[in-house]
């Protein structure tokens, strides 16, 4: 698919930024066995006990959230369609002496290179919808990936976020672009990327599609997965709004002017009946 090709070019001239920023900490899952990625740390209460479970992370990036989830107990395999995401994730697992498995590969090809019915547990990250463009087939993956009983782990950006004009020069928060997913990509051409850098990329094109929570939740329900819980947030990894949020010890960052307006992410929890 052409648009994948155009964001994995974007992905792959960013990891090494990625990988050298004090945001991702690689450096403290080096030094200290018990750190944790921010994001992992979110949710830990949500997640529950998952030692000894067998987990695969979906469109893991450069692993930290993976190795975290490994350092609770979890037999992991991250899977990502960036090659040089996945070698950097990889490198990252033996420097933190992680045994954890890596895989090159689109989430809709999951249950091809993984096999179906594999796994306890299916988790997926912040900022990873957004570069799918059907919720239904990545719903048939998880349904596909999933043992008898096994459970989903979503945390990921709110639509209402990514409907955001993120861009705005008088500070509003407007809806420019749609809520719902929508057969034809947002595309967007600025250089730079989520974290601190003064590096300028020649790759600088991505292509992006929203889901509606209400999409994503009908999507799960139609292939047999039961809702446990679905928790909005006003915090998000990174900056997402830049100049209008502010960040808290926790590593989330709100909105710094009645952070109450706007749900930022979300945590969706669900199993397979």
């Amino acid at each position: 698919m052409e648009s994948f090709d155009v964001n994995r070019r974007n992905w792959d001239e960013r990891v090494p930024l990625h990988a050298a920023s004090d945001s991702y900490g690689l450096a403290q899952f080096r030094s200290d066995p018990h750190h944790l990625s921010n994001v992992v740390k979110f949710d830990a209460e949500r997640l529950g006990p998952i030692d000894g479970l067998n987990v695969v992370h979906l469109q893991c990036h450069i692993g930290t959230d993976t190795v975290s989830l490994a350092r609770l107990g979890a037999r992991m395999t991250g899977l990502d369609f960036s090659g040089v995401s996945v070698e950097q994730a990889r490198l990252l697992a033996e420097s933190a002496k992680s045994d954890t498995d890596f895989v090159v590969a689109d989430v809709y090809d999951a249950r091809e290179v993984l096999g179906t019915d594999e796994f306890d547990l299916v988790f997926t990250g912040v900022g990873a919808l957004c570069w799918l463009p059907d919720i239904e087939r990545w719903a048939d993956v998880v349904r596909s990936l999933l043992a008898p009983g096994g459970r989903l782990f979503l945390r990921e950006g709110h639509p209402m976020l990514w409907a955001i004009d993120e861009e705005r020069a008088d500070g509003l928060l407007v809806a420019d672009y749609s809520y719902f997913e929508q057969a034809e990509p947002v595309t967007f051409s600025g250089g730079g990327t989520y974290v601190q850098t003064e590096a300028e990329f020649t790759r600088n094109v991505s292509h992006t599609w929203n889901h509606g929570l209400g999409e994503i939740i009908n999507a799960l329900l139609r292939r047999g997965l039961v809702l446990d819980s679905l928790d909005e947030h006003r915090s998000v990894p990174w900056e997402a709004l830049p100049g209008r949020m502010t960040k808290g010890n926790d590593g989330e960052w709100q909105l710094s002017d009645r952070h109450d307006r706007l749900a930022l992410s979300y945590t969706l929890r669900a199993h397979l009946s």
